[in-house]
């Protein structure tokens, strides 16, 4: 997706502010690693959102910078304390930051950049142009947002150890994880622009629905899309053992057999290539993939009908270019 003027100029605000964070030099091995979290890339697609929420709603982008900013940090402290959770050793092609120093060089960081993504905030309690309840609304998404994250993330390591997962936890957990956040920066973008109680509301179920959408397509899109356009083989969660959208409804349509043979494959350190193919096999032919699809499209739909009750402009224009992007992609 080539990026629009608009996109270009909103894109180059957020990492103009980041960069301008005031950050002290000491103690290096605290702001060093919290720099380097915020330096090595990303999408900006929460901090986007916030400041297209806002334009949508008529709002000064400046007034939704340090909404956009406190999302970001967040954002970028999840993933620094996921990496610990996951021994993951790289992040976005770089060293994570626990491999680049130590773990608990890694903690703290973290620790602080949560502490800084709420500093933002304070920007709402000092201009005069905010209410208190507008504060104390924006204070109140941002936290809501933060334990939504966190439970979603404690039900994902639930799920590595339990053998049965129902697909409505699953939703729960994907909801958690990733739609509540996006759901959250829209509405923050909406509160910067002193939006209706209404216009909130909608940006947040814009962003729930666009970030269920978005997960459930994933998992589609492993067991389906082109290998060279997916970046790994069709089947690769399955054949990670990892428990999907997918796996779980096949897990609760199949009969004994299928079930067996899909518990088996999951269990099984590197399955071979032909267990794996069955087991995409019994997800055809108990419409999995097709009811997948449907779903996902579904969601796009109500994403599609929120954005369409507000007035045109080139912030809603931006947004439904985005939404159709992300329904359209292939990997």
């Amino acid at each position: 997706m080539s990026k629009t003027d608009l996109q270009k100029k909103l894109l180059n605000r957020i990492e103009k502010a980041l960069q301008e964070l005031d950050l002290p030099g000491e103690p290096k091995t605290l702001y060093e690693p919290y720099r380097y979290a915020l330096s090595v890339g990303g999408k900006r697609i929460r901090p986007m959102l916030t400041l297209l929420a806002c334009g949508l709603c008529e709002g000064d982008i400046n007034d939704a910078l340090p909404a956009a900013l406190a999302v970001e940090i967040l954002h970028n402290f999840t993933l620094v304390h996921d990496d610990i959770m996951d021994s993951a050793d790289t992040r976005r092609g770089e060293p994570s930051v626990f491999k680049k120093w130590n773990e608990n060089t890694a903690i703290l960081s973290g620790d602080v950049m949560f502490a800084d993504a709420y500093r933002q905030l304070g920007y709402y309690a000092k201009n005069k142009s905010f209410s208190k309840d507008e504060y104390a609304a924006i204070h109140e998404v941002f936290s809501k947002a933060i334990i939504t994250v966190c439970e979603g993330q404690a039900l994902d390591m639930e799920f590595v150890e339990r053998r049965h997962v129902k697909h409505e936890e699953y939703i729960q957990m994907i909801a958690g994880k990733t739609a509540a956040l996006l759901g959250a920066a829209l509405e923050m973008g909406a509160i910067s622009a002193h939006a209706s109680s209404q216009k909130r509301s909608q940006l947040y179920e814009l962003g729930y629905e666009m970030g269920i959408a978005f997960q459930i397509q994933d998992d589609f899109l492993d067991a389906t899309a082109d290998p060279e356009k997916f970046g790994k083989r069709p089947g690769g969660d399955i054949f990670e053992g990892k428990k999907t959208y997918l796996t779980i409804l096949a897990l609760e349509r199949a009969d004994k057999a299928q079930a067996a043979l899909i518990q088996d494959t999951l269990n099984t350190d590197d399955p071979e290539a032909e267990k794996v193919d069955q087991v995409l096999d019994i997800m055809k032919s108990l419409n999995v993939l097709k009811d997948v699809s449907e779903e996902v499209d579904q969601h796009y739909k109500k994403a599609f009908e929120v954005l369409n009750k507000f007035t045109p402009s080139e912030y809603q224009q931006e947004l439904e270019k985005l939404l159709i992007f992300l329904q359209n992609r292939d990997h």
